[in-house]
């Protein structure tokens, strides 16, 4: 798919010390969804459900205490995406949750959960960067089976509004295998460290 050209990115970790590069990048794009400053996938009771200055309270919370995780990458001293990751545990929310549920899954050390680029900046690789940082913090966090849940865009367009998972391809270049279907162009991929 043909994009902008790929820009040197580095990636860090979210934690107390990138808590304002993240908040900076999730203020200047509206909450990123309307307010949802990657709070849905820590479930209902985690603050997912309440307003953008309530979810922003819920994330900065657990980023203090060490339950969130999250691969920022930076453009110099910009912060211009991430990808967030956790345990299921961190994370009990995905989406296709039924069909996910339905193939009785064994519940994996990792997942993926989601994918946010800034504007000027998609197209550019930083979903690429952001997911080979988080390889590298959960290898640095003991590895394990990871799971992601990507889309296949393959043959077809798709509105990077239905790409918060990444996509199929983006994981497979990184070593992630397909598992198994979990909707019409959504997967379960996994990748074990």
């Amino acid at each position: 798919m043909p994009g902008k050209p790929a820009l040197k990115y580095e990636a860090r970790a979210l934690d107390a010390d990138t808590w304002p590069d993240f908040a900076r990048l999730v203020e200047a794009n509206n909450g990123v969804w309307g307010g949802c400053w990657c709070m849905w996938y820590h479930g209902k009771d985690e603050g997912s459900s309440g307003s953008p200055a309530e979810k922003r309270t819920a994330k900065e919370c657990r980023v203090r205490e060490g339950r969130a995780h999250a691969s920022l990458v930076f453009h110099g001293q910009d912060c211009v995406g991430w990808c967030q990751f956790g345990s299921p545990d961190e994370l009990p929310r995905i989406h296709n949750q039924r069909a996910y549920l339905a193939t009785d899954p064994a519940l994996p050390d990792w997942r993926i959960t989601c994918f946010f680029s800034g504007k000027g900046h998609r197209g550019t690789g930083v979903a690429s960067a952001a997911l080979e940082g988080a390889i590298g913090q959960i290898r640095k966090l003991g590895g394990g089976r990871i799971e992601g849940y990507p889309e296949d865009i393959e043959g077809r367009k798709a509105s990077p509004a239905f790409l918060f998972n990444g996509t199929l391809s983006t994981f497979e270049r990184l070593g992630f295998e397909r598992s198994r279907k979990i909707g019409k162009h959504k997967w379960v991929v996994t990748l074990t460290l």
